[in-house]
């Protein structure tokens, strides 16, 4: 109590002014209500992309029969394989026959052997979220160090320091510093494997952890020097705030309330980017799994494209863009429960 007999503004001396935003029933409501407009918009923007990518896949000048049986097929074999698989008829009547296949979970076949898209794809698609996964947890490590590091010691050397590599960081391409990294450290020092078998994490995680630790770390280092700059931005407009300033000079440890108010209000703005960037992070895993030869969603799709398959381009274009928005959703979710001001929009 101060001497008006008023509560003192600094709380307790010694402990950290902590404001607890607990979920009532009316943030429940508001939650559900927002997961309820996005799991409606979801199957119009899944259909939407479905319609976008069959269309776009359409003005291929290839003939996928050609592709499948080869240039020296007869044109009989090539007229029944058309027929067969349906590509004489329209466009359309395709579309929808493909459409009426994906709501009963069928993604087609593709090849002169039938294979299935939606195998190929359960094969594929976990490899990709796994690399994704870690070269998101890289740079999420990275940018949440140096990043608090640059706002605690902002204007001196260790956060000049930190600002140049993070724009360093930004401004190398992932696919050059995966070779890059090949080049040095496969080819110049024999450290680690840049291609072969990707063995399973239960039975060998040494070697699976070996065979990731150059793709993850390409994918991910770009994502850490972007982020990188925003937690600091975002953590040092919350440590010049008043309750900042009033907390320690009521005795309470600077470190206790950059850990337990600084930080987690400095979060909103960097989990609203880092849904975007997971996005950037499933499109250049794509391209990152071509360069380390990893048997993902990118070497299907490079697969597709190459061999004039149509049905496995789609397959995989479609799973990638539903798992994005999937994500977003998740992260708009995170959104609200990190920052309870938007809880009543």
């Amino acid at each position: 109590m101060t001497a008006a007999g008023h509560p003192s503004p600094a709380g307790t001396p010694g402990r950290p002014i902590h404001v607890h935003h607990s979920l009532g029933d009316t943030d429940v409501n508001n939650l559900l209500r927002l997961l309820g407009r996005r799991l409606i918009a979801l199957p119009f923007m899944a259909f939407g992309v479905t319609l976008l990518v069959y269309f776009l896949m359409s003005f291929s000048q290839y003939d996928p029969a050609v592709a499948a049986l080869g240039e020296n097929a007869t044109p009989e074999a090539l007229a029944a394989y058309r027929h067969e698989m349906g590509f004489d008829r329209p466009w359309w009547e395709q579309f929808f026959s493909y459409l009426g296949g994906l709501l009963h979970g069928d993604l087609g076949v593709y090849g002169v052997n039938k294979d299935s898209v939606g195998a190929r794809i359960a094969d594929a698609f976990p490899i990709t979220l796994q690399l994704t996964f870690i070269g998101l947890l890289i740079a999420v490590v990275l940018a949440v160090i140096f990043g608090v590091l640059a706002a605690l010691y902002r204007d001196t050397w260790v956060d000049q320091a930190i600002r140049v590599v993070s724009i360093i960081a930004i401004a190398t391409p992932s696919f050059w510093l995966g070779v890059l990294l090949i080049y040095l450290l496969q080819i110049q020092l024999s450290w680690l494997p840049g291609a072969g078998e990707l063995p399973a994490f239960t039975q060998d995680p040494t070697g699976y952890l070996a065979r990731m630790a150059m793709p993850s770390f390409a994918l991910g280092l770009p994502v850490a020097g972007s982020l990188t700059r925003i937690i600091r931005t975002s953590m040092v407009e919350e440590l010049d705030k008043d309750y900042v300033r009033t907390a320690i000079g009521a005795g309470v440890p600077k470190r206790v309330v950059v850990a337990r108010n600084v930080f987690r209000n400095a979060l909103i703005t960097p989990v609203t980017v880092l849904g975007m960037k997971i996005g950037y992070l499933m499109g250049g895993a794509i391209v990152i799994e071509v360069i380390f030869s990893l048997p993902g969603m990118g070497t299907a799709m490079f697969d597709g494209i190459n061999n004039n398959q149509p049905m496995l381009v789609q397959g995989v274009v479609l799973v990638v863009a539903l798992a994005f928005m999937v994500v977003n959703v998740i992260v708009d979710l995170l959104y609200v429960l990190i920052n309870p001001r938007i809880r009543t929009v």
